[in-house]
Parts: C-alpha cells; sequence; structure tokens
C-alpha cells in the first residue's frame, strides 16, 4: 500500500458539491492499494502513520502525534498513487489493485483509524471527488509499505 500525508490546518472532500467530509489541524491521507497487497499491508501502513511524530511541540520541534495535538483524519482512497510513468505521456495504472480488493482494503483501512479515532472523515471509494485543504509547513510524506 501507498500513502501520502499531509499535515493540514483544514481539509474537506466534496462529492457532487457537497461536502462529505471536513477537518481541521490534523493530517490528510491519500490511500492508494496495490494489487498485491492484503489486510497485513494496511495494519504496517496504519501504524506508522497513526504513530507518525510530525506535529510541532512548544519549541517548534516536529516531535507530537496526532493525538498529543487532538487533530483528526481525512482518509481519501487515490488509485493514482500507483501510476507507472516509465513508458509514454500516459499512465499506467497494472500496479493498482482491482475494484474490489482496493474497497474492500480502504474500507479496512478506515475501520482501523475509526478504532482509534472516532471522528474519522472520508471520501468515497470510486467517486469524483474534490479536495480543498490548507497544508500546515507544507509537511507532506509519501510511505509506500515496501519501504517500511
Amino acid at each position: 500500500m501507498r500513502a501520502v500525508v499531509q499535515r493540514v490546518n483544514f481539509a474537506e472532500v466534496e462529492i457532487d458539491n457537497q461536502v462529505v467530509g471536513k477537518i481541521n489541524q490534523g493530517l490528510l491521507v491519500f490511500v492508494g492499494v496495490g494489487k498485491e497487497d492484503t489486510k497485513k499491508e494496511a495494519d504496517l501502513l496504519w501504524r506508522k502513520i497513526s504513530q507518525m511524530r510530525i506535529f510541532a511541540d512548544e519549541e517548534g520541534k516536529t516531535n507530537l502525534n496526532i493525538k498529543a495535538v487532538n487533530g483528526n483524519f481525512l482518509i481519501i482512497s487515490q488509485f493514482t498513487l500507483y501510476a507507472n510513468c516509465k513508458k509514454g505521456n500516459r499512465p499506467s495504472f497494472t500496479y493498482a489493485a482491482p475494484a474490489e480488493l482496493g474497497n474492500e482494503l480502504y474500507e479496512y483501512f478506515l475501520e482501523l483509524a475509526r478504532n482509534e479515532f472516532p471522528d474519522v472523515q472520508h471520501g468515497e471509494f470510486g467517486a469524483d471527488m474534490s479536495i480543498k485543504l490548507e497544508n500546515d509547513g507544507p509537511f507532506t510524506i509519501m510511505l509506500d509499505t515496501n519501504e517500511l
């Protein structure tokens, strides 16, 4: 699995011009599922993201995790994280999971998040979504479970 994690001051997701998820301070997480991923990768990715110390302490050092700042999550499914751009100018998505597996692991990832954070906000798998955000820092991290 792959994720792009952005520390944000606020973020929201719209579907059909309706806000379906919104947070203030927290993490906007784009999650991509690969065709060979399992719940094991989802568990690993969630543990890493939920415990990352990327919020500033009173001295301005990134020492605090999301719980310490009472932040929240907006989690968005993003199969395009598996784009392969080696040939030509049109990305290939052959490494992305098929829709059924992608949705299953995205929902499982949301379940893991809700077990620790009861008010997890999220998009809708497969929907055409519009994301608005204010990146804090900017602070953006890319994660791949093959490298964790």
